[in-house]
């Protein structure tokens, strides 16, 4: 029996979306892809329920650069309220423990945060999205079972306090642009305990992923309203190109015949190769009329050997 195909249009983009608070990035990305109705769809990293912003969705063969967008650069805003423990880091935990944190001072916050500048070791959160086992670990967290993880290493580029608002429940407001896997709950934790009275995320919004910015942005309701009764393809002028995810590579066009084999997934020499990159670079391909054929790698023999490829739209596909 036959492989079942799945429902929806066979079209590719990335949708830059603006999540909004209470949903978790999988029923964000369902809705989107509802409204769209397209058949095959993925987001870049996920988002808590609590969290708000930027959250780029892969349609079609987008998909399969995704990985770029995953190991992005992000930015966040964010606040912190000082005082209180929770299970989670976040406003969404139970609460385990408050300790007032109305003498702590601006000052005090800001020495402390200068610890979390630049290169750090990070434990990450139980009520996470690893897996131990193959189970995640906020699963295992929610059954009371506490596993053992080692630090990671993150990068904080940037960290720098927007306000302070002092008293018994102290809030912290905060710009933090870092490196791929960095907690913010873990940031809020960490701080909390360097204090003496617990902190955790009350506000959370992604300003940056990769190149894509908060301005670039539309939620759900907008697109709703955008739609209304039309059909979907109203909606695609709001679509990214396919390879919007990997618009920081170098791009290579090949002459049609190169393209050919490419696309056939072998390796093709190019003159281009030793001016756009070394040995083991990724670049974006491209055909002689623009068409975006998918990643390929540079070799110290002058060519470029298929990555990933994009598979082109068919009346059966």
């Amino acid at each position: 029996m036959g492989r079942r195909r799945a429902r929806g249009r066979q079209i590719s983009g990335v949708l830059l979306l603006n999540k909004s608070a209470g949903m978790t990035s999988n029923d964000a990305l369902q809705q989107a892809k509802r409204l769209f109705y397209v058949a095959k769809a993925g987001h870049t990293g996920s988002l808590d329920p609590l969290a708000t912003g930027v959250l780029p969705l892969c349609f079609g063969e987008a998909t399969k650069f995704s990985q770029f967008l995953l190991d992005a650069d992000k930015r966040y805003r964010t606040t912190y309220r000082l005082g209180a423990y929770t299970t989670t880091g976040d406003l969404d935990g139970e609460l385990l423990e408050e300790v007032s944190a109305a003498d702590i001072t601006e000052a005090q916050v800001k020495e402390a945060l200068k610890a979390f500048e630049g290169d750090i070791e990070q434990v990450p959160p139980m009520y996470s999205a690893l897996k131990h086992n193959g189970e995640p670990l906020y699963k295992l967290a929610r059954q009371g079972i506490e596993i053992e993880r080692e630090a990671r290493p993150v990068t904080i580029y940037h960290i720098e306090m927007l306000d302070f608002r002092p008293g018994e429940r102290a809030e912290v407001d905060l710009d933090i642009r870092c490196s791929k896997g960095t907690y913010i709950r873990s940031i809020a934790e960490d701080l909390g305990e360097m204090l003496g009275c617990g902190a955790h995320v009350v506000k959370l919004h992604r300003s940056e992923s990769g190149p894509f910015v908060e301005a670039d942005t539309l939620t759900l309701d907008e697109l709703r309203e955008e739609r209304g009764e039309e059909l979907a393809e109203v909606l695609d002028h709001h679509l990214l190109p396919t390879d919007a995810p990997v618009q920081s590579l170098a791009s290579l066009a090949l002459a049609d015949s190169s393209a050919y084999y490419f696309r056939q997934g072998n390796p093709v020499m190019d003159p281009q190769v030793y001016r756009i990159g070394d040995e083991g670079d990724m670049v974006r391909v491209f055909a002689e009329d623009g068409e975006f054929l998918g990643v390929g790698v540079l070799d110290d023999e002058g060519r470029v050997a298929p990555k990933r490829l994009v598979v082109r739209p068919t009346a059966e596909n």
